[in-house]
């Protein structure tokens, strides 16, 4: 089983919003999406989606993009990521998925001998005391997360973010340093738009950190493991 990761899907079925606006690298989207991934992704594969999936503001007006999504190939996991303000409660999320579709909440899953772990994340350095204390409550999340893990064999793991687990001088956040604690074959997150990934950091503690935005990946998911 091949294991792809792709953020930022922004997709506006209900209420079509161009991306265009962000710049030229969204040129072509959703369907460059869509294509992208029916390119690369099989059936059998799994595909992490952290955050930013949809522009609806309620679950009714988001779920004509999750069943776009769940069209797609491939088993889905699904975070939270900033402007995913139609994310309800975790268990009204669940039953209104379709089969196939997974979401991440203070827990994690495992799928063939692949764990997947994360939380959404948050800016760092935290710039004002709401920053600090939705940051802290990250750290809590995926502390959950990981904790999910226990007792649960796996032989992969991958952990995802939203935000980038890092700052702007490349400075490992407190939830890199939880992260990497686990071992984990690759760290994923998204957010980062015209970013030269590049200029970013590849690895810590020899554990490659993957930007998996869609516009930074040409609208391709990104392969970041190959699970035996």
């Amino acid at each position: 089983m091949r294991v792809y990761a792709i953020a930022d899907p922004h997709l506006s079925r209900v209420h079509p919003k161009p991306m265009t606006v962000f710049g030229a690298g969204w040129e072509g989207h959703p369907e460059a999406f869509f294509r992208g991934w029916r390119e690369v992704v099989g059936e059998e594969d799994l595909v992490v989606v952290p955050g930013d999936i949809s522009w609806a503001m309620r679950l009714s007006e988001a779920i004509p993009d999750l069943l776009d999504l769940a069209r797609l190939p491939g088993r889905k996991v699904l975070l939270k990521g900033n402007h995913d303000y139609w994310w309800p409660s975790i268990s009204r999320l669940r039953a209104a998925l379709p089969p196939g579709m997974y979401a991440l909440q203070n827990d994690a899953l495992v799928v063939d001998g692949v764990a997947v772990a994360g939380t959404r994340g948050w800016q760092y350095p935290p710039q004002t005391p709401e920053d600090e204390k939705v940051f802290a409550r990250e750290v809590e999340r995926l502390k959950l997360s990981l904790k999910a893990l226990e007792g649960q064999p796996y032989r992969h793991l991958v952990v995802a973010f939203h935000f980038p687990p890092f700052g702007p001088g490349g400075e490992a956040s407190p939830l890199l340093e939880l992260a990497a604690g686990a071992h984990p074959q690759a760290i994923v997150y998204g957010h980062l738009h015209g970013a030269d990934p590049a200029k970013l950091p590849q690895s810590y503690r020899g554990i490659p950190l993957h930007l998996v935005a869609a516009d930074a990946l040409r609208f391709r998911p990104k392969l970041v493991l190959e699970a035996d």
